[in-house]
């Protein structure tokens, strides 16, 4: 379902990422809450949220940014600048270097790979490291999002842990989450202390992942608060992380679309100016309908109309909607929860333009546009 209460300044070029400023505060209260409650540190993944021109926002509630790529550690580094840390399944040893260039901490996947770089991780002074662990529990609900599937590429058995040294090793990282509420993280929590016990409080920190859908209106914070103070009065360990991404932008952030065109072919069918393949590909890797202000489902309202994309991918549909009025050239589709696992997917498939991306202020009525994007962002990414 949709909602009519988005306000937005008039005149929004289009296709546009907006950003609502009051929104993300609001975000990082709650965030900010659990700090204060549990002592944990909580980093922001990059991976779902990059848009560092708010990472001065950020920087004053969190604790510093994970990243999975040389990329998004330097943009961490340069942009956020505190703490932070990497994770990838595997690292080149090109990779590898420029990451203990620019981080904190750096957890392997393996064990093959950790013995591979054991020589270039003793040549980096002040980095921690640490080993994934596969829980082998599965709370997911998507079989790609999944890092507990069978046959997963993503974290090591406790099995696979003997007869192996951890000298070196001053961490473990446990993620399994995606969209969940605390009571998945309480499950994944009772797994992961009963098959890594013996390893737990040799630790230094335990890095606890993302997935936490803490900034949703039903999550049990409270229970979250309980887990994690439990787990320290339990183990002891000195420092423990969360590393949300999806919550710290959780529905703050729009997408301003505009009709090009109304066709019919055994219904109206309206064709954006924006792009389900080239701007919210998730849209169809996962699939999920996206909402947008006003609308509601087929046939609730007045006028039902299928949204589709400008590109020449036939199944570049995002999804049936109706809207108390029909839609037509230029009417204006605002869509919700825009801002996380969006502007680090666009492609720019067809020679599309990307959105530009912005931010608003309802507090001081303030509404910048940030970044635009043309041809030479196309050409340059092409050779």
């Amino acid at each position: 379902m949709g909602t009519s209460c988005v306000t937005l300044p008039d005149g929004i070029p289009t296709p546009c990422f907006v950003v609502d400023l009051s929104l993300l505060r609001k975000n990082l209260a709650v965030l900010s809450s659990v700090r204060r409650k549990t002592g944990v540190k909580i980093l922001l993944a990059q991976k779902a949220f990059s848009m560092f021109s708010v990472y001065g926002l950020l920087s004053g509630t969190l604790d510093g940014t994970c990243a999975s790529s040389p990329h998004e550690a330097r943009l961490g580094r340069e942009e956020f600048g505190k703490e932070v840390t990497a994770f990838a399944a595997a690292y080149s040893e090109k990779d590898l270097r420029e990451l203990l260039a620019c981080c904190d901490r750096i957890i392997f996947n393996s064990f093959s790979q950790w013995k591979r770089f054991r020589a270039v991780t003793r040549e980096a002074s002040g980095v921690k490291f640490g080993l994934r662990c596969n829980p082998e529990h599965s709370e997911g609900d998507v079989a790609i999002y999944d890092p507990c599937a069978p046959n997963s590429r993503l974290g090591i058995r406790r099995a696979d842990f003997e007869g192996e040294s951890l000298e070196g090793i001053t961490g473990l990282h446990v993620h399994n989450l995606c969209e969940k509420n605390s009571d998945a993280f309480a499950r994944t929590l009772a797994v992961f202390e009963e098959k890594f016990a013996d390893l737990i409080p040799r630790m230094e920190w335990i890095n606890l992942g993302g997935g936490h859908h803490i900034t949703r209106p039903d999550y049990d914070i409270d229970l979250l608060c309980r887990l994690l103070n439990g787990f320290r009065k339990r183990w002891g360990t000195p420092e423990i992380f969360l590393e949300p991404g999806e919550a710290v932008a959780l529905n703050a952030g729009y997408l301003v679309a505009t009709v090009l065109d109304v066709v019919h072919n055994g219904m109206d069918i309206a064709i954006l100016d924006t792009s389900a393949e080239a701007h919210m590909p998730d849209v169809l890797e996962m699939p999920y309908r996206p909402n947008i202000a006003g609308a509601g489902l087929p046939g609730e309202k007045a006028h039902t109309c299928r949204l589709a994309g400008h590109s020449c991918l036939a199944g570049d549909v995002i999804g049936d909607y109706s809207f108390e009025e029909k839609l037509d050239y230029g009417s204006r589709v605002v869509f919700l929860d825009m801002a996380h696992y969006t502007m680090v997917k666009t492609n720019t498939f067809n020679g599309l333009k990307l959105p530009s991306i912005a931010t608003w202020d309802p507090e001081t009525g303030e509404f910048r546009l940030i970044r635009e994007f043309g041809y030479s962002d196309f050409k340059s990414r092409l050779s």
